[in-house]
């Protein structure tokens, strides 16, 4: 595991990422077909997507009804299974040499070629995004067969980064800051927040950005709604406005949040965007390895809830990122899975009042060796005026 999140790899300050290898791709998925072991599952079906991604460096050029999984399972090499077609892209993926193809034509049954390679009475994990049209085609060739969500089987087969993969998190969280600097500096009032949504999808994809996941800006009474879709409503003065953006960068994720106020805020504004930047901090503060996820949403819970706002904090206080915007683990009441060195996930407490205003204040953070929490956005966190 990483003694500590590399921040200031030459990555952070947006060169380009150290490339993964085979052998990285060969070290997750011989991960992966152990963990599968101890679940005491026959193995693992990746379908395309960011499992697929994460273990082999493939993305197919288009996801369609043709079916490409790879099997991983223990004590074997793990088979990717792609059409005839497409396996001379498969052929450059980076991890491709730790996998074997076998490829399948058009006409032929692919579950017939897949089938041989799965336990004909095995319990298998499989990818959360897979077709139910291939696992049933699957359940049909192999009827012993059983099967259970990745997500469920193991969430942490992605969950915990290594050095290179922290140091991507680090780029994509200083570009979002970046991001976040320059909208300050560009006119809200008067504005819709579609246009300011716009402004920082443009800003994101500049700082290096590849995917722009969303862009959420929720004014006024819209920010009382965590996952605003911005819309045609003009931005007004006197308006607290909610900014929570993210995307992947490198091939990883970042997603940070900052709630602004157009010209001066009242005090009960300021009251509860000091007491939402308070119960951020705490959470912050509870991050260290052995701590069970939970104990990160009861620290940021307790400070709102004792201040009388519990009713108006509706969402878990934070969630995982990696490969995708959001996965496991997550910050909830419930979640006993004990943080550990290299895990990355979000703290973002917020406060929402319907018909009024919302704020909201996240960072990405992960836990390291020395025992502290290790940010990845580095914005202030206080009340920024914007006009």
């Amino acid at each position: 595991m990483p003694s500590s999140p590399a921040p200031e790899a030459a990555d952070a300050r947006g060169d380009a990422p150290v490339p993964f290898t085979a052998d990285d791709y060969r070290a997750r998925m011989a991960r992966a077909a152990a963990s599968a072991a101890d679940a005491g599952l026959a193995g693992v079906i990746v379908a395309p997507g960011p499992d697929l991604v994460y273990l082999t460096g493939y993305q197919p050029t288009a996801i369609t009804e043709r079916l490409t999984a790879l099997v991983i399972a223990p004590g074997r090499d793990p088979v990717l299974v792609v059409p005839t077609l497409e396996a001379p892209d498969a052929e450059r993926a980076a991890g491709a040499a730790a996998v074997t193809l076998r490829d399948w034509t058009d006409g032929k049954d692919p579950y017939a070629v897949t089938a041989p390679l799965l336990d004909a009475d095995g319990r298998f994990g499989v990818s959360d995004n897979a077709w139910a049209m291939h696992l049933l085609g699957l359940q049909q060739a192999l009827p012993g067969t059983t099967y259970v969500s990745l997500t469920e089987a193991l969430p942490m087969l992605r969950g915990v980064k290594d050095a290179h993969e922290l140091a991507r998190i680090a780029a994509a969280g200083a570009a979002a800051d970046r991001a976040y600097g320059e909208i300050l500096g560009v006119r809200f009032a008067g504005r819709r927040e579609t246009d300011v949504a716009a402004d920082l999808a443009a800003l994101l994809l500049r700082f290096g950005h590849s995917q722009v996941d969303f862009t959420v800006v929720g004014s006024g009474p819209n920010g009382a709604n965590p996952h605003h879709e911005a819309g045609d409503r003009v931005i007004e003065r006197g308006d607290m406005v909610v900014l929570d953006f993210g995307g992947l960068k490198h091939g990883y994720g970042s997603d940070t949040t900052r709630t602004v106020h157009v010209g001066p805020p009242t005090d009960e504004e300021r009251r509860i965007h000091e007491l939402v930047r308070e119960a951020q901090q705490a959470g912050f503060e509870a991050v260290r390895p052995g701590v069970a996820c939970q104990d990160v949403d009861r620290a940021a819970r307790k400070v709102i809830t004792d201040a009388g706002y519990g009713e108006y904090f509706i969402h878990r206080t934070g969630h995982g990122i990696g490969v995708t915007t959001h996965e496991p683990p997550y910050m909830i009441e419930g979640e006993e899975l004990p943080i550990v060195p290299g895990m990355c996930f979000s703290i973002e407490p917020g406060v929402y009042l319907p018909g009024r205003f919302g704020v909201r204040i996240e960072d990405i953070v992960t836990a390291t060796e020395d025992g502290a929490g290790h940010r990845f956005n580095n914005t202030p966190h206080a009340m920024a005026i914007v006009e």
